[in-house]
């Protein structure tokens, strides 16, 4: 061992490599923030970091020589298994972060209180309960009332005040809300919560912000080389697993899904370029007008519903990241007709063709799914979150979460 040089290139390139896929591993798993019992923990961790192992030794196998030293990944799976383990319990899953929910209290209008009302149901990236809103008028001090703001936050028990753009004019509301912020509750704008308790925008928000931000694929060259280089990487990692899926999807259509084997259709790809996508069919052939596809589509049979929860029909897109057509990571591209339609009705929503769509998204992993032009409206507020936040550990995350939703087959 005397003239192994572990920190030489290529080597420590290997252990960097081999980190990142523990941590996607890991975070995909559902580690560290949740594992209510421990003996879960210990599965999950024990799971995760055999992946991680895996993934490089198939690494290695491709490349035909050992990338890392075998006591390095063992030593990795003995350590970091019960260590990930303790740490998720020590962190306290569900219930605790659950009691950690900010109470928060809205001063906004109609609309905006029941649009927060119903994303407060959906997917989080920090806990929260909407214990109240209120109209500006109703928080406007008077002889009466010098702090009726206050009077709301102590009678419901609330922890963060939010304000929306018109709450914010009204110096007012402002200096009530600041003599709150002075005593220890938190204060957010509308578009704020949004943005660090939610992970999207407003829909109110989306035009004012359109342009109020860098997006990192166009403004930071080098982020957008890392990307296009981790995009490279992976889709020819995956080229073997695509390989082993035509032979697997050629034998399932002849059992029950029988017609060509790829899906061919057109999308929008990055400044409006027209791409065909490919994806292994799972439908019948129709030579009809393309429609949205719905979550339990009539049109989808047995084989194309297995295809569709583990997401194998989307491997034939990795010839699309090749081709730099798309992205591993990036806003889903939609049909032509669709995008002159949205383009039509909402200001700004040519900004997502700013960078190079993607496989999955920010959008595909906290919203369902875009079945129609209200859902495809929904989606956007999450896409120009990704391009107010893109970074390589967003896409990490992204990537994470994906892995996690197929795993708990939600696919859709």
């Amino acid at each position: 061992m005397g003239h192994y040089r572990f920190t030489a290139f290529p080597r420590f390139g290997w252990l960097v490599v081999f980190t990142a896929l523990l941590l996607v591993a890991f975070y995909a798993a559902g580690l560290p923030e949740s594992a209510p019992r421990f003996s879960e923990a210990l599965v999950r961790s024990f799971a995760a970091t055999l992946v991680a192992a895996g993934a490089v030794s198939v690494m290695a196998l491709v490349v035909g020589e050992a990338l890392l030293p075998r006591f390095v990944v063992f030593l990795a799976v003995a350590l970091l298994t019960p260590a990930v383990a303790v740490v998720a319990r020590t962190m306290s899953g569900g219930s605790a972060r659950r009691d950690a929910a900010e109470r928060v209290l809205a001063v906004v209008g109609v609309a905006e209180a029941l649009a927060l009302a119903s994303d407060l149901k959906g997917v989080r990236e920090r806990p929260a309960v909407l214990a109240a809103t209120a109209l500006g008028a109703d928080v406007r001090s008077s002889a009466q009332r010098p702090r009726p703001l206050a009077e709301l936050v102590d009678a419901h028990q609330a922890t963060l005040v939010v304000l929306d753009r018109e709450a914010i004019a009204d110096e007012d509301i402002v200096v009530q809300a600041a003599e709150l912020h002075r005593r220890g509750c938190k204060v957010r704008t509308l578009a704020l919560f949004y943005d660090q308790w939610l992970g999207k925008l407003p829909l109110s928000e989306l035009e004012r912000s359109a342009l109020l931000f860098d997006i990192h694929e166009i403004h930071n060259a080098a982020y957008a080389r890392s990307k296009r280089a981790i995009d490279v990487l992976l889709a020819l990692l995956a080229l073997p697993l695509l390989a082993l899926a035509v032979l697997a999807v050629l034998v399932a259509d002849l059992a029950g899904n029988r017609g060509p084997l790829l899906y061919r259709q057109e999308r929008v790809g990055k400044d409006g370029r027209i791409f065909t996508i490919l994806k292994f069919r799972t439908m019948p052939p129709s030579g009809g007008e393309p429609t949205w596809t719905g979550v339990d589509d009539r049109r989808v049979g047995r084989v194309g519903r297995v295809m569709r929860k583990s997401h194998v029909d989307e491997l034939p897109q990795v010839v699309n990241v090749l081709r730099r057509e798309l992205s591993i990571v990036g806003p889903r591209p939609e049909q032509p007709r669709y995008v002159a339609e949205l383009a039509r009705k909402i200001d700004y929503y040519d900004l997502r063709h700013l960078v190079q769509p993607g496989i999955t998204g920010w959008a595909q992993v906290n919203f369902d799914y875009g079945a129609s032009g209200f859902d495809a409206l929904e989606k956007l507020q999450y896409e120009f979150y990704y391009l107010r936040h893109q970074s390589l550990m967003l896409d990490a995350r992204i990537v994470g979460r994906t892995i996690r939703s197929i795993v708990g087959r939600t696919g859709r």
